[in-house]
């Protein structure tokens, strides 16, 4: 039986938000993270899912929160349901493997983006004008060419509409000099640690970005954390410099949506069921690959 990808709903729990693909559930003192099996691509959400997304984004999240805390602390309490509020236990087939439970923390209103390939946005600056994020680099690198070092490039977090990168003395401007200065190097930190890892498992992390939020004076890792919507990830066999490698994400959707006589304007055509299984098999070998474990789907 083809699995189907699931529609999120608890009644009677506040929600606090709705995000594209994470419903957002305010318990008081705590917030409930829910991944949902929605997909996005050029800014719009498809009318149907990824079956096992949402479970591929919590459960990767929940592996890098427990691997990247000796670099700063996050925000997770806990992924499994047992241990969820008395309210939740009703949904508890609905949120297994797809919710988190976290701290409340104050959001910081920057989005902190760690490259260390060159493809996208940053492959099309620096061919303009031989910078990324404003900052010169050297001639000579390729299409999807690995950096030197890796560099820190910051964007604003933006409720509605697109992020937009900024310099970091803007962001500095923001948060503060010192607290800048912090996230560029936690940032960086965790960048380096979670690449030299997957490196080892046959996963380039070409680029990635990072959300963080205070609990008074202490800084918190929050929201998703290197999964494939908010990072590329690159199989490492297959690399070469040159083309745009193939990701580990939701690459099948933009190439069969490019395909297609679609302005890439609201509503999104629906997605082929061939199209949602090739996806999820790259989101779950992603998993594979990353923790060694199968998901239990």
């Amino acid at each position: 039986m083809t699995p189907a990808a699931v529609k999120i709903e608890l009644p009677g729990i506040e929600k606090f938000k709705s995000g594209k693909v994470r419903e957002v559930y305010d318990l008081g003192d705590q917030y409930l993270f829910v991944a949902s099996d929605r997909i996005s691509a050029f800014d719009c959400i498809m009318p149907n899912g990824i079956p096992d997304k949402g479970r591929v984004l919590n459960m990767i999240s929940k592996f890098w929160f427990d691997r990247t805390g000796d670099v700063v602390k996050n925000h997770m309490i806990s992924t499994d349901v047992a241990d969820f509020p008395a309210e939740l236990q009703e949904h508890a087939e609905l949120l297994r493997g797809r919710s988190m439970l976290v701290k409340k923390a104050e959001l910081l209103p920057v989005e902190c983006i760690v490259r260390g390939y060159l493809i996208g946005s940053g492959w099309k600056e620096y061919q303009k004008s031989g910078t990324i994020g404003g900052m010169p680099l050297r001639a000579g690198y390729e299409m999807a060419g690995k950096l030197d070092e890796p560099i820190f490039t910051p964007s604003t977090k933006a409720d509605e509409g697109h992020d937009e990168n900024i310099s970091i003395d803007q962001m500095k401007e923001i948060v503060g000099e010192e607290l800048g200065q912090k996230l560029i190097d936690v940032s960086m930190n965790l960048y380096k640690t979670a690449a030299d890892y997957a490196l080892t498992k046959g996963i380039i992390i070409a680029d990635t970005k990072f959300e963080f939020g205070m609990i008074g004076d202490e800084l918190i890792l929050i929201d998703e954390v290197l999964t494939p919507d908010s990072s590329r990830f690159w199989p490492a066999d297959t690399y070469k410099p040159g083309s745009s490698p193939f990701s580990f994400d939701k690459q099948f959707v933009r190439d069969y949506l490019e395909t297609l006589d679609w302005d890439k304007t609201p509503p999104a055509p629906a997605l082929p069921e061939e199209i949602l299984m090739k996806s999820r098999e790259k989101y779950l070998e992603a998993y594979k690959l990353l923790t060694g474990t199968e998901l239990e789907c």
